[in-house]
C-alpha cells in the first residue's frame, strides 16, 4: 500500500509525539526536523500532487490562536467553530478543549486531514474534520493564512462573508506579507519560539486579530 493510500502509517512513521513550545497542553504529531519531511513527501507523494506538509508543524499562527483560545475559552463556549485551513488542527484542539459546542476542521490537504483526525484522537477531543466548509458557523478561525496572496484572498473572501453571517472571525498572524490592512482589532500578542528550518528568526511575534467590517 502506498503512501498516498495509507496516510496515518506515513505520518506516523514521518513525525513524532510533540508539544508546541506555546502551547504544551496538547500532544500533536509533529516532524523533528523540516528538511527530512519535505524530501520524503516530494519522493513518496509526487505521483499524488498533494501540498507541501504543513500538517507536520506547529506554525506561530496556529500556536498563537490555540494559546488565545485556552486562555480564553469565553471566545469559544458554547460556539459553533470552524479552524479554516487548519494544518496540524493545533487551534481546532484548543477551541474543543475550552468548551466550543462544535469544531470543525477544514483543510483541503488529506494528509493534513490525517494528522487532524490523530492529533484530536491522541488528546481524546472531539474534532469533525472535512475538506468544506459548513455553511455557518459562531467562530471562524484562521491561522497563518496571509503567506500568499491569491490564499489570502480567498481566505479573506470567505472571511467577509462569515461576518455578513454575524459569526467572529479571528486571524492569527506572524507578519505575512499579505496580511490585510484595515478592518483588524488586537486581541492578543504573543511571541512564538519558532525553528530555523521553517522561519528566518527563532521568535516571531504574532498578533491574534479580530476582524471588523472593512477588513479586506
Amino acid at each position: 500500500m502506498s503512501a498516498v493510500d495509507d496516510p496515518d502509517s506515513f505520518i506516523r512513521a514521518q513525525t513524532s509525539i510533540g508539544r508546541a513550545p506555546l502551547v504544551p497542553e496538547l500532544a500533536l504529531h509533529l516532524a523533528d526536523r523540516a528538511l527530512p519531511l519535505w524530501e520524503a513527501t516530494e519522493a513518496t507523494l509526487a505521483a499524488g500532487n498533494l501540498p507541501p506538509p504543513y500538517w507536520a508543524f506547529a506554525w506561530p499562527g496556529g500556536q498563537a490562536m490555540a494559546r488565545l483560545l485556552l486562555d480564553r475559552p469565553d471566545l469559544v463556549a458554547g460556539r459553533r467553530v470552524v479552524d479554516f485551513g487548519a494544518g496540524s488542527g493545533i487551534a481546532s484542539l484548543a477551541a474543543a478543549k475550552s468548551g466550543a459546542a462544535s469544531v470543525t476542521a477544514i483543510d483541503i490537504d488529506a494528509f493534513a486531514r490525517a494528522a487532524i483526525a490523530m492529533n484530536a484522537a491522541l488528546n481524546g477531543l472531539p474534532v469533525t474534520v472535512a475538506d468544506q466548509p459548513p455553511p455557518a458557523c459562531d467562530l471562524l478561525l484562521l491561522g497563518d493564512m496571509c503567506y500568499e496572496r491569491p490564499l489570502a484572498e480567498r481566505v479573506m473572501g470567505f472571511a467577509g462573508a462569515a461576518l455578513k453571517q454575524g459569526s467572529l472571525v479571528l486571524l492569527a498572524d506572524p507578519g505575512r506579507a499579505y496580511r490585510p490592512e484595515a478592518g483588524l482589532e488586537e486581541l492578543a500578542r504573543y511571541e512564538v519560539p519558532t525553528s530555523l528550518d521553517l522561519e528566518d528568526r527563532e521568535m516571531r511575534e504574532t498578533v491574534v486579530w479580530r476582524l471588523v467590517a472593512g477588513a479586506a
